[in-house]
């Protein structure tokens, strides 16, 4: 079992893999992950905060917060809590310089 994530998956490892990319770095997931479960079983945080430089993991983790805001390289922002991990996403952390 891998532990290299900031959540460790202890069930359900057996389901198919999903590859996305987040910051311009492949990361794999599993079918039914959200992106932030994805994120954070890939070992990378959601974002910084915007008060200092610690790493952020979401809040609430189901939709209510506004905190897990991230960004599709091409298209709409989205909630990475409540948001189903898709084969070849493509995500960053950060908004690109042409978003509002």
């Amino acid at each position: 079992m891998s532990t290299a994530g900031r959540i460790v998956r202890l069930a359900e490892r057996n389901r198919a893999e999903v590859r996305f990319v987040l910051d311009g770095q492949m990361r794999s997931a599993l079918a039914g992950d959200t992106v932030l479960t994805a994120m954070l079983a890939s070992g990378h945080a959601l974002r910084c905060s915007e008060f200092g430089p610690e790493p952020r993991a979401g809040f609430c983790l189901m939709g209510a917060c506004q905190d897990c805001w991230i960004w599709q390289e091409e298209g709409p922002r989205l909630r990475a809590c409540s948001t189903p991990i898709v084969e070849g996403m493509r995500l960053r952390t950060t908004p690109s310089e042409s978003w509002p």
